[in-house]
């Protein structure tokens, strides 16, 4: 059977699957809505966490971006897998014997006050809405080839079946679908690694065969570094990043994970507090199964990709080649006429994305209208890799469809979960807490569901239209969690003189630095900047870091400036540190 037809097969199967689970778990309260109730078990809670983890950042973009990026690219799986341990042992187990459903609740409670609250309330917006359009591209790139339509029509039918996840069936119905995505999207990802190192290293294991040696006794990773500096790249092996900016770009994906908003929903809905940490615990395993794996895949399609492309004729490039040239993610542009694809260092075009004409070239190729000065011809997004490379190394129909439904699952169980803290902020901690204190629970269920229909609509706005690749746009949604989140929560919890007018200050001049410096530096916005003029050599990925310690020191000073908590709130964070009668103390 064709690509085409096991993709239907597939995908459809998977769905249907999705459907069913969200109709029968459909929520019917506001506590099933939130936190599917509480009652769910620490395994499938884990199985659940990993999936709402691991969005499309991870198995699309992140093995993408490494095999691009090289050493350098190591950052990402240093600072999401170090920021998970982070959270799970350091702040969950804090937040869920505290009892709120969500991050705002925690801070307005904790730091008296509605108008932290409030401040949290547009954090946690900023930070969902920045981390979603990371997803809704994920969903669009994978619709885009499924479909083979343009990536903004991929973009909006996604759009449409993550609404009806959400809309239905809130926390439960994601929760429970969400366990059977993680199913989905581990093998998906794992059935490709293992048949492509065992075709080129001999190797079934991937972390084994990504340093294995390959027909003719090279070592893999070698050949890589020789292809590299042949077409004029530095070495896949060897970073190019500073110590300083390796450093913060992976503090600041680490601090942001743990002030991820539906990360620490996650823990709400379990029973217990022991029942959190175990759920933790089987997440972490079950995340560490796919992060260990990137870095094998990356190999692999990097070297995969450059020994099928470069120096060949466009009339004899493979099916795959063309197929991804339709969808507007790949592209190729004869400069210098010989017909071939001139694959070296240098950026093939100007600006971000291709701009294609109307018109085709001579050898049936899309003719770009922004093709650079430079002499490399091609241009491949980062985000194809994944999904492209089990056609680039030729592995059976089935497996190329297989990986299509692992993306999808991969980002519409992430976006779900983001839409859902996007709705409960606005109808649970702006509306009930605040404007209508007295609202019934189908009024703030309409509330929720209408929140997430909007917020659907924005997301797709920014999902059509990124700051950049996936894992640079939800590593920006990191650096804004850190900036903003995470010194209130960690001194929330471990710091009783922390007030109200601390947190709300360092909330405040947090967020508001880190999206000045990724407006300027990512977005070409107030005047633009060049690397060259980043603050301590900073990139806007790890500039979260530093907006990060500014909301830590004005937090302390002021609150040391300021009156002191009121006596009540010095106990509740007293209380929420003794471990003895947790699990029973927070079983509600």
């Amino acid at each position: 059977m064709s690509v085409q037809t096991w993709t239907w097969i597939l995908v459809g199967i998977t769905f249907a699957l999705y459907f069913g689970i969200a109709i029968w778990a459909r929520a019917g309260s506001t506590k099933e809505f939130y936190v599917a109730g509480g009652g769910v078990s620490p395994l499938a809670n884990g199985m659940a966490t990993a999936a709402d983890w691991m969005s499309a950042a991870s198995f699309i973009s992140m093995a993408g971006i490494i095999s691009f990026a090289g050493y350098d690219g190591s950052v990402y799986l240093m600072g999401w897998t170090g920021g998970y341990v982070l959270l799970a042992l350091l702040l969950a187990p804090y937040l869920r014997k505290f009892g709120k459903f969500t991050v705002p609740d925690f801070i307005g409670d904790r730091y008296y006050s509605n108008g932290a609250r409030t401040v949290a309330v547009i954090c946690a917006l900023i930070v969902s809405f920045t981390y979603v359009a990371g997803q809704m591209r994920g969903v669009g790139i994978v619709f885009s080839q499924f479909l083979q339509v343009e990536i903004i029509w991929g973009v909006v039918i996604g759009m449409c079946i993550v609404l009806v996840f959400a809309f239905l069936g809130g926390m439960k119905g994601i929760t429970y679908t969400q366990v059977a995505q993680y199913c989905v999207l581990i093998f998906a990802f794992m059935v490709p690694a293992f048949f492509i190192s065992f075709q080129m290293t001999g190797d079934i294991i991937p972390q084994i065969g990504m340093g294995g040696t390959l027909e003719d006794g090279t070592y893999l990773l070698d050949k890589l570094d020789a292809l590299h500096t042949q077409l004029g790249f530095k070495e896949y092996t060897t970073g190019s990043k500073s110590t300083w900016d390796v450093f913060a770009i992976t503090l600041a994906l680490m601090v942001g994970t743990a002030g991820l908003p539906h990360v620490i929903v996650r823990f709400f809905t379990v029973p217990k507090v022991k029942d959190a940490r175990k759920s933790a615990g089987y997440a972490l395993f079950l995340i560490a199964i796919l992060y260990t794996t990137a870095p094998a895949i990356s190999v692999f399609s990097r070297t995969n990709l450059i020994e099928t492309v470069s120096e060949t004729k466009y009339s004899e490039i493979p099916e795959w080649f063309k197929n991804w040239e339709n969808t507007g993610l790949i592209a190729w542009t004869d400069k210098n006429g010989d017909g071939k694809i001139q694959y070296i260092a240098g950026s093939a075009i100007d600006g971000k994305k291709p701009v294609y004409t109307e018109a085709r070239g001579s050898y049936g190729e899309r003719l770009i209208a922004n093709a650079s000065a430079a002499k490399n011809e091609l241009y491949v997004d980062r985000d194809i890799m994944v999904l492209a490379n089990p056609e680039i190394a030729g592995l059976p129909n089935w497996v190329i469809a297989l990986v299509a439904a692992g993306g999808l699952a991969a980002a519409l169980s992430t976006a779900a979960g983001l839409l859902l803290v996007i709705s409960t902020s606005i109808s649970h901690d702006l509306i009930k807490k605040q404007i209508r204190p007295d609202i019934s629970d189908k009024s703030e269920l309409m509330w929720a569901r209408g929140s997430i229909f909007v917020a659907i609509l924005i997301a797709g706005y920014f999902g059509i239209n990124p700051p950049g690749f996936v894992a640079a746009t939800v590593a920006l949604a990191f650096g804004l969690a850190a900036a903003s989140f995470f010194p209130a929560i960690i001194l929330g919890i471990f710091d009783k003189r922390m007030n109200k007018e601390g947190a709300i200050s360092g909330m405040v001049v947090g967020i508001l630095l880190m999206l000045f410096y990724m407006m300027k530096y990512k977005l070409d916005m107030f005047g633009g900047g060049t690397q060259d003029d980043w603050w301590f050599g900073t990139s806007p990925e790890g500039f979260g870091t530093v907006a990060m310690i500014v909301n830590v020191v004005i937090s302390l000073v002021v609150s040391r400036l300021t009156s002191e908590p009121p006596v009540e709130v010095q106990e509740i964070v007293e209380n929420i540190r003794i471990p003895s009668g947790a699990g029973e103390a927070s079983a509600h």
